[in-house]
């Protein structure tokens, strides 16, 4: 009966330990794959890699969002004023 457990034990331990590191595996390559992207975009933007940095595109690509959707609800002062701050945060950030 002993067997059986020391089996038991012996494959659930080789089961889990394949488990995690098939995930360590993926998570590793996602985060290579990440990292690959922002450094891409950054680097073609030519804009420091960091965090604030991409905050910051994502925040000035969000204003431009809003002057397209003010645009399309024929609201033309919202859209000059979210299509100006919009640039003005991006030409900011890439200069």
């Amino acid at each position: 009966m002993q067997d059986f457990f020391s089996w038991l034990g012996s494959f659930l331990g080789e089961l889990i330990r394949f488990v995690v590191d098939l995930l360590s595996r993926l998570y590793h390559h996602v985060s290579d794959a990440a990292r690959g992207f922002l450094d891409g975009l950054t680097e073609s933007l030519g804009i420091a890699p960091s965090l604030i940095s991409v905050a910051i595109l994502a925040i000035g690509l969000w204003l431009l969002y809003l002057a397209l959707r003010a645009l399309l609800r024929r609201r033309l002062i919202a859209t000059v004023v979210w299509g100006v701050l919009g640039v003005m945060v991006l030409s900011w950030l890439i200069s």
